[in-house]
């Protein structure tokens, strides 16, 4: 609207037919900016005739700014042979303005549909509400060392009041195990960027194939777009399908060497832990 409004500053409205305007043009009476910027005035001042948008001025002026960068090309794709200038541009402007109503209206269904997803979501989400303990802190565990390891290794999922009644139990302060969780998220930071940015890919892609269908329920059985959009949700679902199986296959959690690492321990002892660990939780006899 912008660079609109920046071309037709000064230019005059004119009620010249538009194949003499262009022979203004061709004849360097005015330039390529001018001549531009008076078939917009031009199209806009004589709205009415083409009959669009219920004679709507404002939904007509709207989409001429949709056309207008579309009006350059236009113009040099003319050739002098058969209808007149003003004919031409007169079906670029019929023809494009079902292009602009369709463009119109996958949008706003795309919206309508990516709004009511998450709405859903946020509905959902709001009905099951996690309930957490009520204790200020855990009883004192015996086996620190691998409770402390066990918690490091899923640091991901461990929250700010997790930490602070969880510390008293292995004999650690709150402050220092924010700090070791703090550095695991340095030390996998180039991996948790990887995992944000495919999640980030796999909700457009959830919000995409959700458009999709709406689009597919808001179209007539007989309608000759329903194939095409069939075909984009197929490729949506089946992208979506791919980024999930990739994203699941990427380990949240931190890996042994990362966790000696901040504990200041061997890789050994912490693989030995993890195995005695889960050794004994597979008997069903494992206490921390």
């Amino acid at each position: 609207m912008q660079e609109v409004s920046a071309v037709l500053s000064g230019v005059p409205v004119s009620d010249l037919p538009l194949s003499d305007l262009r022979e203004q043009y061709l004849g360097e009476q005015i330039s390529r900016k001018d001549f531009e910027g008076r078939i917009f005035q031009f199209l806009m001042a004589h709205y009415q005739r083409f009959r669009l948008f219920d004679h709507d001025r404002d939904a007509f002026t709207d989409y001429l700014c949709w056309l207008y960068p579309r009006l350059s090309r236009a113009i040099d794709a003319y050739k002098e042979v058969g209808a007149s200038f003003d004919a031409y541009i007169g079906s670029i402007v019929r023809w494009s303005s079902k292009e602009y109503r369709s463009r119109t209206a996958d949008h706003y269904i795309t919206e309508r549909a990516c709004w009511e997803t998450r709405a859903m979501e946020d509905s959902f989400t709001g009905e099951y509400t996690p309930t957490y303990l009520t204790d200020e802190s855990f009883k004192p565990v015996k086996k620190t060392q691998q409770v402390l390891i066990l918690l490091l290794k899923s640091y991901s999922f461990v929250s700010d009041d997790f930490i602070a009644r969880v510390a008293p139990a292995i004999g650690i302060s709150p402050d220092k195990l924010a700090l070791m969780i703090d550095k695991l998220h340095e030390l996998r930071e180039e991996r948790e960027e990887k995992l944000r940015n495919l999640q980030e890919k796999l909700n457009c892609q959830y919000y995409r194939c959700a458009a999709y269908r709406r689009q597919l329920q808001s179209l007539p059985e007989t309608a000759a777009r329903r194939d095409a959009i069939r075909g984009r949700l197929e490729r949506a679902q089946a992208r979506y399908a791919k980024i999930k199986q990739r994203l699941a296959t990427i380990n949240r959690g931190a890996s042994n060497s990362e966790v000696a690492k901040v504990l200041g321990i061997p890789k050994g002892t912490v693989d030995s832990s993890l195995y005695t660990i889960k050794q004994k939780a597979m008997r069903g006899i494992y206490k921390p």
